[in-house]
């Protein structure tokens, strides 16, 4: 898929279908990712990188750059900004922001605005090591393709949730970041 037909595809006005989130009791701490959409030759690939294996919380997971809203932030856009700037050196001004998915909310407390961003892939990765252990990135059309999606169901206080899976290469996406992709997906049609 390249950029135009993502453009045409995302820019409708119906009704989509969301993969359930985690049904807090108050409202979560505000936090933001981007979905950075590079913009090759070949069609959309989208960047995710592989968090620190020392972190205490999600360490070695796979997810969107992002993180918790902070007082400076005029909006949670540019949290989402400001943040893959930080773990991956990802300039602002190399991202052209076209939208956000609904926000989701996670059994850890946060309500996530999933922003969505074209970006020239001509920028040069700078990894905070304290947080990301490697970038890299998947086709769109693969994370796209509800084949490649598993679901497992799992039981908490009583009610069953399901957790999602993208498998690609020897790496498993999982949990919000795989949520937050079905939901692209879906949006997409």
């Amino acid at each position: 898929m390249h950029k135009s037909e993502f453009i045409n595809r995302f820019q409708h006005a119906r009704a989509v279908h969301q993969e359930p989130d985690f049904p807090l009791t108050r409202r979560g701490r505000d936090a933001a990712v981007l979905i950075p959409m590079l913009d090759f030759p070949d069609g959309l690939h989208v960047l995710l990188t592989e968090r620190a294996h020392h972190l205490r919380h999600h360490a070695g997971q796979i997810s969107f750059p992002g993180g918790g809203y902070e007082a400076q932030d005029a909006s949670l856009v540019d949290t989402a900004l400001r943040e893959s700037y930080e773990e991956v050196g990802l300039p602002p001004h190399h991202v052209e922001v076209i939208g956000a998915l609904p926000n989701y909310r996670t059994i850890s407390g946060y309500h996530i605005k999933p922003v969505i961003g074209f970006v020239e892939p001509s920028f040069e990765y700078q990894i905070d090591d304290n947080e990301v252990a490697s970038v890299f990135d998947v086709p769109l059309s693969h994370l796209m393709e509800k084949n490649n999606h598993l679901v497992h169901h799992t039981t908490r206080e009583g009610q069953r949730f399901p957790i999602y899976f993208i498998p690609w290469q020897n790496r498993m996406i999982w949990g919000a970041t795989a949520a937050i992709l079905r939901n692209l997906a879906h949006h997409l049609g």
